[in-house]
This record gives C-alpha cells, sequence and structure tokens, in this order.
C-alpha cells in the first residue's frame, strides 16, 4: 500500500516542522497570519503581505449575529449543550455559494478577465466589460457585488487603500473595479463587498481561487467560537424560538 504523501508538515520523536520550519522556531517569531500564509504559500509573508491577510481575516471574522454561520451555530449551541464542535462545525457547515463562498468564485471570474484581456490584447476595462455581457447573457449573478446590509461596504476601501499603500496591487484589484464601473453602467450600482475585494486582492497575493472560500472559513471560526461561547454563557438551553407560520391545509380525519 503507497503511503500518504504531503509536504505540509511532518515530525518525529525529537520536533514538529511545518513547510520545513520548526515549530518551536514560528511560535517565537511567527504570528498566526505568518504560519496560515505559510501553510498554503509554502513560504513565509512579508510584512505588506501579512498585514493584508491579517486585514482580511479581522474583516470576515464575524457579521452579526444573524448572519447564517452565526445563526446556525448558536442554534446548535442552544439545542446541544454537551458539544462545542458539534456546534462549531454546524457554522462551518451553514457556509456555502451564498454564504461566504463569493469570494472562491470572484477569484475564478478574475482570474478568467485578466487572461482575457492578456490574451486579446485589451483593456482591462473592456474586458470587465466583456465579462459583464457574458454574465448577462447566461443569466449569471456576478460574485463580489452587492450586500444586503451595506450601499457600500466598509471593509473593501480599507483593503484596497492596503494594498495600494503597500506596492501590492495589481490586476486583480484593477479587473475588479473596473467591473464595479461597468455594473453601474449596464445593471444598476452595485458596491463591492468584502468577497469582491478579498478575491480582489488574495489575486494579487498570488492565491489559487479555492482559497477564497478557505479564508473566509479560517476567518470566520474566530467569529463562531465566541458566538457559541456567548450561547452558552448568557442563554439558557432550548431558548431560541423560530417564527413559524403554518400554511398547510387544515386538521382533517383518515376516512
Amino acid at each position: 500500500m503507497n503511503p500518504w504523501r504531503t509536504a505540509i508538515a511532518t515530525s518525529d520523536e525529537t520536533g514538529i516542522w511545518i513547510r520545513g520550519y520548526d515549530v518551536t522556531a514560528l511560535m517565537r517569531q511567527a504570528s498566526f497570519t505568518d504560519t496560515i500564509f505559510l501553510l498554503h504559500q509554502s513560504r513565509l509573508p512579508t510584512k505588506d503581505e501579512r498585514a493584508l491577510l491579517d486585514a482580511i481575516l479581522v474583516g470576515v471574522a464575524d457579521h452579526g449575529s444573524g448572519a447564517p454561520s452565526c445563526a446556525t451555530a448558536r442554534l446548535a449551541a442552544s439545542g446541544n449543550r454537551q458539544s462545542l464542535s458539534a456546534a462549531i462545525a454546524a457554522g462551518i457547515l451553514a457556509i456555502g455559494d451564498e454564504h461566504g463562498g463569493a469570494g472562491s468564485a470572484c477569484m475564478e471570474m478574475i482570474a478568467a478577465g485578466v487572461a482575457l484581456a492578456r490574451g486579446e490584447s485589451i483593456s482591462i476595462d473592456a474586458a470587465a466589460h466583456r465579462t459583464i455581457d457574458q454574465a448577462r447573457v447566461e443569466k449569471k449573478r456576478l460574485p463580489g457585488f452587492g450586500h444586503r446590509v451595506h450601499t457600500c461596504d466598509p471593509r473593501t476601501g480599507i483593503l484596497f487603500g492596503m494594498a495600494r499603500s503597500s506596492g501590492l496591487a495589481g490586476d486583480g484589484i484593477r479587473f475588479m473595479e473596473a467591473l464595479e464601473v461597468a455594473v453601474r453602467e449596464k445593471i444598476r450600482p452595485l458596491p463591492i463587498n468584502i468577497d469582491g475585494a478579498l478575491a480582489a486582492v488574495l489575486h494579487d497575493l498570488g492565491f489559487p481561487p479555492p482559497f477564497g472560500k478557505l479564508v473566509f472559513i479560517i476567518g470566520r471560526v474566530a467569529g463562531l467560537t465566541a458566538e457559541v461561547a456567548e450561547e452558552y454563557a448568557r442563554e439558557k438551553a432550548m431558548r431560541i424560538r423560530i417564527p413559524v407560520e403554518y400554511d398547510g391545509v387544515p386538521p382533517r380525519s383518515i376516512d
């Protein structure tokens, strides 16, 4: 039987290594964000790369107890007082394409748009317009735009500003901003949300599209732990009552 292969971590009776770095050295000299970057990129980040990834993780950590992942975690915690891990896992399972998953889809769209601009020697603006036209023909929603709460997502400007000030802004950010203008012209004003912002930044940092969802999960777990801990500490078991209105058939008998 062939052994599993991994290039991530290994250990023996004397130590533990992550991507070749002694974990005790990382504990003394690196941050948790450094380690996340190392795990996924096989190298340690620069200070500016660390700051950007750190900002993304903070930006996705929590958005209130009504968000699907947080609400699900608290609901599970309300009904199950025996397992912290089950409640956290329930929250993670609520993350999908509609909640927290748009980042990876947006990264795929950015990669395709940038490749289109380069492959056909057209401008980023032209590629953005072509992307919208194709989405409208296919009746697909553009990921990374719009928000159920914010008319302008306050996290987007922070991430883009940090990327520019550190010289790390690239075609990912340029494409998303061009797409925002094109969306305003061809559809209606829609802001770049946190999924679109982190997708653009992560693209420019060289991460693959799946990391757009993974980074949301990594950051949101921190929020879920706090939500579940608060549910346990402040609320009674089975305290959550979800309003339900029955609209089925009235009571009836079996003939």
